[in-house]
């Protein structure tokens, strides 16, 4: 099952990432087969690197805090928190090396989920080329809708914008959306 995990730095990181980057980048070397997006969150101006972002197929909540909790950084306690939360992708594309991407994010109170021909119904017929990932976060047994997640090529207010309408459909009312810009990531 998709799991998204979302690892939050602890303050002036940086240059501790920077030495421990190879030990990372071998680490999800050995998940490379089973990550569906990844890459770093960065500040408003896009400068500085503010946490880690990785949709991971393991076997269950168990495995995905492993996940989390093995990779190096958090080790070196460089991150201060993270969250875990079972997936159901419903748009994945590759996105672009060097492009300007915002991660949209809402979390709401756990409701029942449409199933999967609907949920992807909601994005229309032909999704919006700019939608890179669009994943609803369900609890771990699938059946109950708590929060949405996406990438999408565009800077924050636009992002919003794209996923608005969607979020608030599979939210069952209108709901707030957190954005942050965010990076492709990986070694190629």
């Amino acid at each position: 099952m998709p799991f998204y995990v979302h690892a939050q730095d602890q303050p002036d990181v940086a240059d501790q990432l920077m030495e421990l980057s190879e030990e990372h980048w071998s680490y999800m070397d050995r998940f490379d087969s089973r990550l569906i997006l990844r890459g770093p969150t960065l500040s408003d101006d896009g400068e500085e690197h503010t946490g880690s972002i990785h949709v991971v197929d393991v076997a269950d909540r168990a495995a995905a805090e492993r996940f989390a909790t093995e990779e190096p950084f958090w080790k070196a306690g460089l991150y201060r928190a993270f969250t875990a939360d079972a997936t159901v992708v419903l748009l994945r594309r590759e996105p672009a090396a060097d492009a300007p991407y915002t991660l949209i994010t809402a979390r709401w109170p756990a409701r029942d989920r449409a199933p999967g021909p609907v949920e992807q119904g909601l994005l229309g017929a032909e999704p919006d080329g700019r939608l890179s990932f669009v994943a609803v976060l369900v609890d771990d047994e699938g059946a109950r809708a708590t929060g949405v997640v996406a990438a999408v090529q565009a800077l924050p207010d636009e992002a919003r914008h794209l996923v608005q309408p969607f979020a608030d459909r599979i939210a069952g009312g209108p709901t707030p959306l957190g954005a942050q810009r965010w990076q492709r990531g990986g070694r190629s």
